[in-house]
């Protein structure tokens, strides 16, 4: 799409251009890709400091039981009842507050997208599911949750309000300045705050693999939010450049990148997310394949690797074995920043999936030799409180 005039924007689109960001298109929408720093330095910056980033073409969502009881514990179980059909995690066993990564699944046991669900902490909210979604498959999967409610809940799309995400080690004292709530949080937890006379839902989660947040805004507020974030000198905006090599680093997959609807939770070696209640009543979608799989008919696994020499070995690019045949592909690939160093993902053998597995990429028809190496590619930092 090269008509800008057909892209959706954010409630922030106006400040990005003010700012002087590059913009592109992005899932359907006007994103800023850089600003005047580059690629480079905003990456390093939001490693050291803290990064803000739009997301607010996500797709953010309440599903919500049309006729609650107001028993809290019955309205939670019948809401989730509604989604888990279509998930592989346990949505029944989040407590108040509490926020699961999980995947949506179709009948074959492929993904058809990975998501975010949050179970909100107050008496009155009990019988609602937070739920966010990817913005190039939102359209879709707020189809197919709308189908499964039925008559007995409603999705209520989110997706005109801002999302800031709000990343870095720097993260936490940033925001605390603003949204004094915030400090409260763990990884994967929410709250609902106030700002600028409007309520704010906060989670202490991100894509990046740092320490931060994401704040779900009011359309009106977002501006004011963003403006105040960046009062504070440790806080610089970020595009989506940034936000790719971050991710990448990180070790998180892209949907429609490296997960698709093919490719199974073990594939794509995010087999955690199989939550034990579920496994152990074999009630996901795909639930044989799955199990087949963590058994061991497993016929592919998703890696890391690092390319030891040459250039980044970027999407699509062929992944060899010692003598040379093709057993897998690229599905993400770049230059870490943070490592100095060429990395990429894709999918291999299980055989070649260990640690040390002896590997090449195939870059501009040269052979480069690579590695699997374990993810993350730079640890983690998420702030998890003692015994959560």
């Amino acid at each position: 799409m090269s008509d800008t005039a057909i892209l959706k924007t954010t409630p922030l689109t106006a400040a990005h251009r003010t700012a002087g960001a590059r913009m592109v298109e992005f899932g359907g929408y006007d994103m800023p890709v850089q600003y005047a720093d580059g690629v480079l330095k905003e990456h390093l910056w939001t490693r050291s400091h803290c990064g803000l980033f739009d997301v607010s073409h996500m797709g953010p969502s309440f599903l919500r039981l049309k006729s609650p009881s107001g028993d809290a514990k019955a309205d939670h179980a019948a809401v989730c009842a509604l989604l888990e059909p279509l998930v592989c995690g346990d949505l029944r066993g989040l407590k108040r507050g509490q926020l699961r990564y999980t995947l949506l699944l179709n009948q074959h046991g492929g993904i058809v997208d990975d998501l975010m669900v949050g179970r909100p902490v107050p008496d009155q909210a009990q019988g609602v599911l937070q739920v966010i979604v990817n913005a190039g498959t939102k359209d879709g999967d707020f189809a197919r949750i709308a189908a499964a409610a039925g008559d007995a809940a409603e999705l209520v799309r989110a997706d005109d309000r801002g999302l800031i995400a709000v990343q870095g080690p720097e993260a936490a004292a940033v925001i605390a300045a603003i949204i004094p709530e915030a400090a409260d949080l763990s990884f994967m937890t929410l709250t609902r705050a106030a700002f600028a006379g409007d309520d704010v839902i906060i989670s202490r989660s991100g894509y990046t693999g740092e320490d931060g947040y994401e704040i779900l805004v009011g359309a009106d507020q977002a501006r004011q939010l963003w403006d105040r974030l960046l009062q504070d000198p440790r806080a610089k905006p970020i595009g989506l450049g940034a936000r790719d090599s971050l991710r990448l680093e990180a070790g998180l997959p892209l949907y429609g990148h490296d997960l698709d609807e093919t490719v199974s939770p073990v594939e794509a070696s995010l087999e955690f997310v199989l939550s034990k209640r579920r496994r152990e009543a074999e009630d996901f979608p795909g639930a044989a394949r799955a199990l087949g799989e963590l058994a061991g008919r497993l016929d592919r696994r998703r890696v890391g690797v690092r390319v030891l020499e040459g250039a980044p070995a970027r999407e699509g690019a062929e992944i060899v074995d010692a003598g040379g045949a093709v057993v897998g592909r690229v599905t993400s690939g770049g230059f870490s920043p943070s490592l100095g160093a060429p990395i990429a993902m894709g999918y291999v053998p299980p055989a070649l999936a260990e640690p040390g597995a002896q590997l090449g990429v195939i870059v501009r028809g040269k052979r480069q030799a690579a590695v699997v190496t374990a993810m993350p590619f730079v640890p983690h930092r998420y702030h998890r409180k003692p015994g959560a």
